[in-house]
């Protein structure tokens, strides 16, 4: 009675059995009835679903005469509302009975006690086809999913056993796939926190000077290769040489436009839109570098005022403990001292980070976050203001001794000490210090301003450097910028990698400070002012005279002259009158080369390179023996040359000596407008002095830059896969300039580390295969379970396609079971799972010593993982569903 409310249900029920006299029976069981009360309870069955029409089969057969009457009164009394029809083989009934009586015989009728008129067959007709027309009208009825549903939980329950030894062994699969994907999740989450601490050290870098090296480093790599095809049946030659010469020959250097790039970066990162957003995300922080380092002076423990850099203060130091100068000191250091080379090495290799800038965060933060999940703050605050640093200590607690005297904290007898033990090869104890980190922040730094430090010099007319005094020094450090010490910071237990490796932090803040300060400074707009002359040295920059024609040449000298100063043309006219014709150098040099022999020659040579270098006789005769003649020529003209260009000189100048300056200026102005323009191009390499730096280069001295084109830009990706989305973001805006101003740059980190990503999809497509065999063992052992079920309720089948159940019904209430059973194996899958991720973090852990992998299923896996087992029940049980719904109703109603 699918879709009747209970209590309707049972007052039909009750009415019906009360029709048939057995409404004081009503507790007793059919099986509790005698033959003559079960036809009453078969007749209050019928009843119930209020029929239009009752068909009585033999009602009183197996019956005895008066209960024969009985059920016949019955049925009588019930033809008064309803159509009664009775099939029977006792005629005596039939005429005592029925208003209408039809015989058959053989599927044939015979006789009709009542047939029907004309009228009344047409009338009928009528009928019937207004019935089967409303018939087509009319909804078939079905069952629904809740009473599919119902009744496949009402089978489960009955069989708690079985379901719930089902439900667990569904879960096994998905334990093992929960288990793996948490495993795997734990991984790949470490592994991308490994990834994200590893680029924090290896950003993506844009240099305003860019070299292509990345086709020299595939040459070099691919150096042991064949130079070509032979057979090998000798010794061949393998150009190694020359690969490598052609690779470096090819190198080429492109100027990139980074003020250009980051003002298209800039908008990109602030608009709203989604491929943005995308670039938001994928880049973890941004820094501008600049061709400037802070000059941080401090006050040593002694009282001397000192430069704030490792590289300057061991140079210094080198070069007054053992008088050496920079260019000698790395060629003596290795046959001096061993140590002396590893702390010269050391102090290489960390001295431009003793000062580092600090990566921004986003939004203008001074600090950025993954700085701050890199290092603990162990005492004071970050920065958050130009003139605040942090001092960054090891995992230790520690500072390298060199760091320490840089900042001012050792002094300098301790560090002499140490050289003058590495240089006896002595054995060195130093007492070991240490500092509160109150001290440590109470100490005072000064940052001073590049153009600061220059003063302009009435006598020179040029600008002297302050910190060639120690006065100067002094007046430098009382009015530089003071720093402050605003926190301490260490490494985080947990951090992979950290991205500081200098002794001080310092923000962009700083950097932009210094920068805006020296703009308007005396020296800044003494050079602005002239462009052409180097206000250090009072000397023009020199043009690139690769470059310019002689003309242009010609034009440059005599305007350079026209400038000049009666002292600087009489230097001028002394230099021009030393340099020889060439007329005079080929007629002197061919006169003493007549005649000369070879044995003279070798002699002379011999003679000459003896004094000069201490390769002994023999070998330097064997050298020229092995010389061919013209080889041997070619060497002593040229040192013919050379001796007569320093004997010309020589006797010019002693020659002009006896001429006053103002007589060496007239001399050379009457004789300027006779110089031709090959004469003024000649004279303009020789003659003329230019200063070795450019405009561009005082300017970066000065600290005058513009904060809108940096040098470099380093952009943090926070994965690898991310830095994908920064390469193209590069891509799309070299698309959208023209081709001086396309950004070139070299990834060195993608050309050694591209395998990571590989090795990475090799592992997600092994688990990935393992999870489709637990799924396919998963989905046979469910088809299995839900044939066994189909096979136990044939006769349940069979029933419902009886009360009219279709065959999508009978699929629906198969298909709601495993999906219930499904739902039962995900949930206690995925819980038991959660469970089991205890036992194994701590095995994990103890295994790698890190407390950073952490399996761990997500909800939205878990719930995923719920809808796949769910999933992959249905479609094991797909197959003996449609098996259940394609038997035959009558054979299943059979079965027992």
């Amino acid at each position: 009675y699918a879709g009747v409310p209970r209590r309707e249900r049972a007052d039909r029920a009750r009415e019906a059995l009360e029709s048939v006299g057995l409404g004081d029976r009503v507790d007793f069981l059919p099986t509790q009835l005698s033959g003559g009360q079960k036809q009453r309870v078969a007749i209050a069955r019928a009843m119930i679903n209020r029929p239009h029409v009752l068909l009585a089969d033999e009602p009183t057969g197996a019956l005895d005469t008066e209960t024969s009457v009985q059920i016949m009164e019955i049925l009588k009394e019930i033809s008064r509302y309803k159509l009664v029809i009775m099939v029977t083989h006792n005629p005596d009934l039939a005429n005592a009975y029925s208003t209408r009586i039809v015989r058959m015989l053989d599927g044939r009728i015979t006789s009709d006690s009542m047939p029907l008129t004309d009228e009344e067959i047409a009338a009928e007709a009528g009928k019937e086809t207004a019935r089967r027309e409303l018939e087509a009208k009319k909804k078939h009825p079905k069952m629904t999913f809740a009473t599919s549903f119902g009744l496949s939980l009402r089978n489960l329950i009955t069989k708690k056993g079985r379901t719930t030894l089902t439900a667990f062994a569904g879960s096994i699969g998905i334990i093992g796939i929960a288990l793996i994907f948490a495993v795997s999740h734990g991984m790949t989450t470490y592994i991308n926190y490994v990834q994200e601490e590893t680029l924090s050290s290896y950003p993506l870098g844009l240099e305003s000077r860019n070299i292509e090296l990345g086709s020299m480093i595939e040459t070099f790599m691919g150096l042991a290769e064949s130079s070509g095809e032979h057979d090998n049946d000798a010794v061949y030659q393998a150009n190694m040489l020359e690969s490598l010469v052609n690779a470096l020959s090819n190198l080429e250097a492109t100027e990139n436009d980074l003020g250009a790039f980051k003002e298209y970066l800039t908008k990109r990162l602030s608009s709203g839109a989604e491929e943005d957003a995308k670039l938001n995300e994928a880049i973890n922080g941004i820094q501008y570098g600049y061709a400037i380092s802070p000059i941080v002076y401090t006050e040593n423990v002694d009282g001397t005022i000192l430069r704030s850099d490792l590289e300057e203060l061991m140079a210094d130091i080198m070069t007054d403990y053992y008088g050496m100068n920079a260019g000698s000191m790395m060629n003596q250091m290795v046959e001096m001292n061993p140590i002396l080379t590893m702390m010269n090495s050391s102090a290489s290799s960390f001295s431009a980070t003793l000062w580092q800038q600090m990566l921004p965060g986003k939004d203008g933060e001074p600090v950025n976050d993954l700085i701050k999940t890199q290092y603990d703050l162990v005492y004071g605050e970050w920065p958050d203001a130009y003139d605040e640093v942090v001092l960054i200590l090891d995992s230790n607690n520690e500072l390298r001794d060199l760091s320490l005297y840089a900042l001012g904290l050792l002094p300098k007898e301790e560090i002499d000490a140490i050289l003058e033990a590495s240089k006896n090869k002595t054995e060195v104890t130093i007492d070991r210090k240490s500092w509160t980190y109150k001290e440590i922040c109470d100490r005072t730094y000064r940052v001073v301003v590049p153009s600061d430090c220059y003063v302009y010099d009435e006598a020179t007319g040029t600008y002297t450097d302050l910190r060639e005094t120690d006065s100067g020094l002094r007046y430098l450090y009382v009015n530089g910028i003071p720093l402050k010490v605003s926190g301490i910071i260490r490494p985080n237990e947990d951090a992979i990698t950290g991205m500081l490796n200098g002794a001080v932090g310092f923000t962009y803040l700083l950097t932009e400070h210094i920068i805006e300060a020296a703009d308007g400074t005396d020296a800044v707009a003494a050079q602005e002012a002239d462009k052409t002359v180097d206000i250090f040295t009072g000397l023009p920059f020199k043009e690139n005279t690769t470059k310019m024609t002689d003309a242009e040449k010609e034009e440059y000298f005599r305007d350079y002259l026209d400038a000049r100063s009666e002292r600087d043309l009489a230097e001028t006219y002394v230099k021009i009158a030393s340099i020889p014709s060439d007329e005079f150098l080929k007629e002197t040099v061919d006169g003493m080369m007549e005649g000369v022999t070879r044995e003279a020659i070798e002699e002379m040579m011999l003679n000459a390179m003896k004094e000069e270098t201490a390769v002994d006789e023999k070998s330097l005769r064997d050298y020229f023996a092995a010389m061919s003649d013209d080889d041997l020529m070619t060497l002593y003209r040229a040192a013919i040359e050379q001796q007569v260009r320093l004997r010309f000189a020589e006797s010019v100048r002693t020659r002009l000596s006896q001429m006053t300056s103002a007589q060496l200026a007239g001399a050379l102005r009457a004789a300027l407008p006779n110089y031709t323009t090959g004469q003024c191009a000649k004279y303009y390499d020789a003659v003329l002095d230019f200063s070795t730096s450019s405009y561009e280069d005082n300017m970066k001295k000065l600290g005058a830059l513009d904060l809108e084109k940096p040098a470099s830009i380093n952009i943090y990706a926070s994965t690898f896969e991310n830095k994908d989305i920064i390469e193209d973001v590069i891509k799309e805006y070299n698309r959208s300039v023209d081709e001086v101003h396309r950004i070139s740059y070299t990834d060195y980190v993608g050309l050694m580390m591209s395998s990571i990503t590989t090795i990475i999809n090799a592992i997600t497509y092994v688990l990935i295969g393992f999870v489709a065999i637990s799924l396919i063992v998963s989905s046979i052992m469910i088809g299995v379970i839900t044939l066994i079920s189909v096979q136990e309720r044939t006769k349940e089948i069979g029933i419902l396609r009886a009360l009219g159940a279709s065959k999508r019904n009978i699929s629906q209430v198969f298909n709601a079971e495993t999906v219930i059973i499904g739902f039962c194996s995900g949930v206690l899958g995925v819980t038991v799972s959660a469970l089991f991720t205890i036992p194994i973090n701590v095995i994990l852990q103890s295994l790698t010593g890190s407390s950073s992998i952490r399996a761990a299923l997500p909800l939205l896996s878990a719930a995923v993982l719920v809808l796949i087992s769910v999933a992959i029940t249905v479609l094991g049980g797909m197959i003996p569903a449609r098996k259940a719904a394609k038997k035959d109703p009558v054979i299943a109603l059979r079965t027992e």
